[in-house]
């Protein structure tokens, strides 16, 4: 008889298996081809006559052998070696009920080959991106350190109206505020670098900060330059446009600033600034990279004339078929028109920045253009698609910018990576861009982080070769939305059946999270609120509503202030990168775009929110397994979530069952709930004891200390309406 044989046999309790690909149960967790590599099991104390690891792309199954037991659990091993091809794999349970199957969304009857665990072979995420605590900066708004940069009213045209200067930091913004600017820059940033650091940031993730003409700056006008509106202004011209003028090759004021290599130079200095300011307080800086379009603005393309006589660029595709650019966009015509006519769209704007209709450029006496219609993002012409299959120069272009800014002497961390599934005209080029874009990256900066932008099912780009994490919609955001508020990201639709809905709570997670690996899941950028979508606090009045057809004063009404404390005590203890937004950490409110872009409320904070962020932030960084550690589901209920993060000792020692664990409890509900908790399940041991680290309710929140006993793997807790707790053990 073998170990395991050996033993009196115990019913089978499914929810005492357990393994991922964390280190206690992968060793080494991210692994190089033909490593060998140790998978471990743990499944519940003499129910098990035979566990095996059973590989997908291997015929035949491979037993485990018994490596300890501690008091409730028996921990299996087996070590494989790898090639250099991808590997998945799931668990095989023989006891004396039958054959049951593990994967990644726990015990079943049957394999599911969707849900196996999965190994690539030389996948590495940035050690120092998992579980790193980001602060999200839309950087017009947060902090205004240089008023000499600003952007001054009717210093250019663009989507129908003039830029506009805002002189009431506190004024929300208005329903179409591409061009109205508050004033924000780098050096703001670098001004609040120390307010950061105590609040305990280690990530600065900054909205797009090249050359644009707008506040959001998504339609990107030089790749190679910071906006100097953003950066330095060295060398300037006293006037824009003139009154009623629309014609932006007019403006001297625009063109000195954003072409003068004074101004673009000591920018790009200015951010290599801020970058080596936040290495020195230990922090990283992560950027916006805009690669599907740029802008109609851009100087490749040049609609408006704005390089067209400046000293150091060439001619723009729009004014020129022979514009070495030409291929870089998928005009319709071969040959330029001579026509200076423009016509605006009806309204001139939407909530992205995008014109559906031709932005005012240039006159028929300035510029060579006009009638030459060209491929735009979603039809929106200030946003043209970049032509990437038709061009190799430019993919080359874009590769060398991916290089650039991750490099000396600027030696940013990482890519953040707008709309990148819409990159490309197929599938199949989206796929190789996005291969050569990371080699590219990590040539120049292994270290780097490349993180995308999207919504649904990335596990495609997930693979090990393209990205490496992405903002994590689909296994954080909406399903914490959903079931503390009931409400949808945008604020645009209210579902009951959500609302506190744990079943469902459960269900999407547990299925979008079997589509990371676990590399990629522990760099997920999980943010409750951001640029795109209405923020957080103001999802908590539980109100359908933008600024167009609510006001913006009505995103500040009716808040719950308890169920924003929620959101971030399962932000700051889920599996993932937790991202905030800025401002949230001071209560701002704000409907979706361009509401949710309210300016940082600084002198006006609401203090006790920050203070709140502040201590979840460092009980976030206080405790490992809140990194790196395994997810294990402990309780739900109507209303109700608990869970734990647990990091298993050594293992191969006496104590390999003991270690870290930190368990959230979440009640959302109007009553007390006394919850009894299965903590055994995290690895707690029954001569522990569980401390409170942080409690939360509808009259507060308090760090004090309570100590709660462990009886026969079990710890009671009484929990307050709209509260929580977070508990860590005490085993050591």
């Amino acid at each position: 008889m073998d170990f395991a044989e050996q033993q009196v046999r115990a019913p089978f309790q499914p929810e005492a298996v357990f393994s991922d690909g964390t280190e206690a149960f992968r060793s080494p967790c991210e692994p190089e081809a033909y490593d060998f590599v140790t998978l471990r099991l743990r499944v519940g104390k003499n129910q098990t006559i035979r566990a095996s690891v059973v590989i997908r792309e291997r015929a035949g199954r491979i037993d485990m052998t018994p490596e300890y037991s501690d008091e409730r659990f028996d921990w299996y091993r087996a070590e494989i070696e790898l090639i250099d091809k991808p590997l998945h794999y799931f668990f095989e349970i023989a006891t004396e009920g039958g054959v049951f199957r593990y994967d990644r969304l726990g015990v079943m009857l049957s394999e599911r080959e969707t849900a196996c665990f999965r190994i690539s072979p030389g996948f590495h995420t940035p050690d120092w991106a998992k579980g790193a605590v980001m602060y999200q900066i839309f950087v017009d708004r947060f902090c205004n350190g240089d008023p000499t940069n600003d952007v001054q009213t009717g210093e250019y045209f663009y989507i129908d109206r003039p830029a506009k200067e805002v002189t009431d930091w506190g004024r929300a913004p208005e329903a179409c505020d591409v061009q109205e600017f508050y004033g924000g820059d780098l050096a703001g940033v670098i001004k609040k670098l120390d307010y950061l650091q105590r609040l305990g940031i280690e990530v600065l993730y900054l909205n797009p900060i090249f050359v644009s003409p707008s506040s959001h700056k998504y339609d990107i006008q030089d790749y190679d330059h910071i906006d100097p509106h953003f950066g330095v202004i060295v060398k300037d011209a006293p006037t824009g446009l003139p009154e009623g003028d629309t014609v932006n090759a007019h403006s001297a004021q625009y063109i000195a600033r954003v072409t003068s290599r004074e101004n673009l130079e000591g920018s790009n200095e200015l951010f290599a600034q801020l970058v080596a300011e936040a290495h020195r307080r230990g922090m990283r800086v992560i950027i916006d990279g805009v690669f599907n379009h740029c802008g109609s603005f851009n100087k490749w393309m040049d609609r408006e004339g704005i390089y067209k006589n400046a000293e150091g660029f060439e001619d723009g595709a729009y004014g020129s078929k022979n514009s070495p650019f030409r291929s870089f966009f998928a005009f319709e015509k071969d040959a330029v028109a001579r026509d200076g006519d423009s016509v605006g769209s009806a309204d001139g704007c939407d909530a992205d920045g995008g014109s559906t209709g031709s932005p005012a450029a240039v006159g028929p006496d300035d510029f060579v253009g006009g009638d030459d219609p060209y491929e735009g993002w979603w039809g929106h012409e200030t946003l043209p698609k970049l032509n990437y299959e038709k061009s190799p120069k430019l993919k080359n272009y874009i590769m060398r910018i991916a290089r650039k800014w991750v490099s000396a002497p600027y030696g940013a961390d990482g890519w953040r990576l707008d709309v990148a599934a819409d990159l490309g005209r197929s599938e199949e080029y989206n796929h190789e861009f996005w291969k050569e874009f990371r080699r590219s990256v990590k040539s120049a900066n292994p270290e780097a982080l490349i993180l995308a932008e999207h919504y649904g099912d990335a596990s495609p780009w997930l693979q090990g070769d393209e990205w490496d994490s992405v903002m994590n919609y689909d296994a954080f955001m909406e399903p914490v939305g959903w079931f503390l508020t009931g409400m949808e990201k945008h604020s645009d639709a209210a579902r009951e059946d959500l609302y506190d809905n744990e079943k469902a709570f459960d269900f999407a997670m547990r299925c979008n999270m079997a589509r990371f690996q676990t590399s990629s899941l522990l760099t997920a950028m999980n943010e409750l609120s951001n640029h795109d979508h209405s923020r957080f606090l103001t999802r908590t009045n539980r109100r359908v509503g933008r600024t167009e057809s609510a006001g913006s004063a009505a995103a500040d009404e009716g808040v719950n202030r308890a169920i924003m404390r929620e959101a971030v005590m399962i932000q700051m203890t889920w599996p993932g990168a937790p991202c905030v937004y800025y401002g949230d950490e001071a209560g701002v409110c704000g409907w979706t775009d361009p509401d949710n872009r309210r300016t940082y409320p600084w002198g006006h904070e609401d203090t006790e929110m920050v203070r709140f962020h502040r201590e979840m932030i460092r009980i976030h960084r206080a405790y490992r397994s809140l990194r790196v550690g395994s997810l294990v589901w402990l309780a739900e209920d109507y209303g109700l979530l608990a869970y734990a993060r647990m990091l298993p000792g050594k293992a191969g020692t006496k104590n390999a069952g003991a270690g870290e664990a930190v368990i959230t409890v979440i009640n959302n509900t109007d009553c007390r709930r006394d919850v009894h908790l299965p903590v055994w399940l995290a690895g707690v041991k029954d001569s522990s004891r569980m401390v409170r680290l942080m409690r939360s309710s509808e009259d507060g929140f308090g760090a004090e200390a309570a100590i709660y006993p462990v009886r026969d793997g079990y710890v009671t807790i009484s929990v307050d309406p709209m509260g929580g707790a977070v508990l860590k053990n005490l085993e050591y």
